[in-house]
C-alpha cells in the first residue's frame, strides 16, 4: 500500500525532462488514446484534474476546450517547469489552468471538484494505490469521470520490453485489480515514434535500465515502436 505522503520517484521525467517533453510530443501522435477518452466522457466546459501532471504537457491540451484544468505534480522542480510553459501560453489558455504541488494520494483539491480527473503513467496503478483512488472518487462529481492510462505489458513489442524490465510485473493480476475496483478497461494499440534514430535511442535509455535499453536497441531498428496501453475508467 503506497501512504498518503509517499512519493514514488519519476527518474524519465525528473532527470531527463527534455528527452521526456519529445517522448510525450512522439507517444499516441494520431490521437487514440484522447479520442477514446472523449467517447466515454467529453470535458469541453467542464473541469479537468490532470494527476501528476508533470511539466504540464496535456493541460494545454485539455484547456483547449476545458472550462478549467487542475494539473497536481509531487516534485516541485517539475511543478516549476509545469508553471512556466503555463505562463508562455496566451491568456485564454493561461487563466484556466492552475498547478499545484501534491500527490495521488492526497490531492490539494476540494470534494467534488472536477468533472473528469486523468492520470497517466502518474504511477503504477494496481494493487497499492488504493489511497490514489480514494483520492480520486473524493474529488470527482457524481456523473463525472475517471482515467487512469497505463502500459498493458500483456501485449507489443514495448510490452515485451516493459515485462523484461520488470519481470514481477503481473498484468493479469492488474486487470483483475482493477475489475474489482468496479472500473471498466478499454486495450488501445498505439504508437511511440520519434523524428530520428538518436532522438529514439533516447528516449528509450530514459525508460529503461542500461542493459535492458542497450539489448532491446540491439534488437528493435528504427525509430517508432508498436505500444500497447489501458485505459480505465470509472464514472461515480
Amino acid at each position: 500500500m503506497i501512504g498518503r505522503g509517499e512519493v514514488i520517484p519519476s527518474p524519465n521525467i525528473w532527470n531527463h525532462p527534455g528527452v521526456y517533453e519529445a517522448e510525450n510530443r512522439g507517444v499516441d501522435r494520431a490521437g487514440v488514446i484522447e479520442a477514446a477518452m472523449r467517447a466515454i466522457h467529453d470535458w469541453a466546459d467542464q473541469t479537468v484534474a490532470d494527476v501528476g501532471c508533470g511539466t504540464g504537457f496535456h493541460l494545454v491540451r485539455f484547456a483547449s476546450s476545458a472550462a478549467r484544468v487542475v494539473g497536481v505534480e509531487p516534485h516541485a522542480p517539475t511543478v516549476a517547469r509545469a508553471r512556466e510553459r503555463v505562463r508562455a501560453l496566451e491568456p485564454a489558455l493561461r487563466d484556466r489552468i492552475d498547478i499545484l504541488p501534491g500527490t495521488a494520494q492526497l490531492l490539494p483539491l476540494p470534494a467534488a471538484a472536477a468533472d473528469v480527473a486523468h492520470a497517466r503513467w502518474a504511477y503504477f496503478f494496481g494493487p497499492g494505490c488504493e489511497p490514489g483512488l480514494a483520492e480520486l472518487a473524493r474529488v470527482v462529481r457524481r456523473g463525472g469521470t475517471a482515467f487512469v492510462v497505463d502500459n498493458d505489458a500483456s501485449r507489443s513489442t514495448f510490452g515485451a520490453w516493459f515485462r523484461r524490465a520488470m519481470p514481477r510485473y503481473d498484468p493479469a493480476a492488474v486487470e483483475r485489480f482493477w475489475a474489482r475496483q468496479g472500473w471498466q478497461r478499454v486495450p488501445l494499440d498505439i504508437t511511440l515514434e520519434q523524428p530520428d534514430r538518436a532522438a529514439f535511442e533516447a528516449v528509450v535509455r530514459i525508460e529503461f535500465a542500461p542493459e535492458i535499453a542497450d539489448a532491446v536497441l540491439a534488437d528493435h531498428s528504427g525509430t517508432s515502436v508498436d505500444y500497447a496501453v489501458n485505459l480505465f475508467w470509472h464514472r461515480f
